[in-house]
């Protein structure tokens, strides 16, 4: 039974090695590709390095359990400490960022001084400036997210009920009054558009253009996020616990190669 500990460190590090291999091929590959778009190359950096690190973090479990190294095990654990530390300060992040009346009682709005800054706009300024919505914009022409819209006649295309980053990037508003031609091709009438709305004169038909520069498809994408993100939550709170667990097997497990009668296996 002492052994089990080290059994079950030296199965979940197995684990996240193919892990690691897995992102490390997926960043070598989108490197490869990286002069295609701009998508490329803001996924291949964070694939490399997530993969480097989950790589190193697993050969120092894998040695400090199968080889009863106490120090590699002892790195091992402080680093899996720190991602446990991390994920405390990423949920209080996402909080701040995703919940409005979290955030707005946080920076003091509606009193002269604002103690933490203004974390409700924090994802607008960050996400939505002109540097990293064109690698946004990239994406979405990548992996052809328009190109996903369902087909058919306009009667049967406003059946639909499309998702609101969908329906505000990879068509007109629909206050335009645009003539329907297929999804993501659309007409604008003689007489000009129905209402003079800057979103209705920055439509292109052109597929990697679209409305992605639109305000309503910059608003609608925030809305996405700060609703993937507070789902993530959920899955936030199942891998915190699993590494809790983890990280109280990998003390067992350093006790055990302390351990005066804990021998190598037979």
């Amino acid at each position: 039974m002492v052994r089990v500990s080290n059994f079950v460190i030296s199965l979940v590090n197995v684990l996240t090695f193919m892990v690691a291999i897995m992102a490390l091929g997926f960043g070598l590959l989108f490197k490869a590709d990286e002069a295609k778009s701009l998508c490329q190359k803001s996924l291949y950096m964070p694939l490399l390095i997530f993969g480097g690190s989950l790589l190193v973090l697993s050969l120092l479990g894998l040695i400090g359990s199968c080889c009863r190294a106490s120090f590699f095990l002892w790195v091992y654990l402080f680093f899996l400490f720190m991602f446990i530390v991390g994920m405390i300060c990423l949920s209080i992040f996402t909080i701040l960022v995703t919940n409005k009346s979290v955030a707005k009682a946080l920076s003091g709005k509606g009193g002269n001084d604002a103690k933490f800054g203004d974390w409700g706009n924090w994802l607008e300024k960050h996400v939505v400036n002109d540097e990293n919505w064109d690698e946004i914009k990239s994406c979405m022409a990548t992996f052809k997210y328009c190109q996903m819209m369902p087909r058919g006649k306009p009667a049967d295309f406003y059946k639909y009920s499309l998702p609101a980053a969908q329906s505000s990037c990879c068509k007109p508003p629909t206050y335009c009054g645009f003539e329907f031609t297929n999804a993501t091709y659309w007409t604008m009438p003689k007489t000009g558009p129905a209402v003079p709305d800057s979103d209705c004169k920055t439509w292109n038909n052109a597929q990697n253009e679209l409305c992605f520069d639109c305000h309503s498809c910059k608003a609608s994408f925030l809305e996405t996020i700060q609703k993937n993100w507070n789902k993530m939550a959920i899955l936030n709170f199942c891998v915190f616990v699993f590494i809790i667990i983890i990280y109280s097997i990998g003390c067992c497990a350093l006790r055990n190669n302390r351990s005066k009668g804990y021998r190598p296996y037979a």
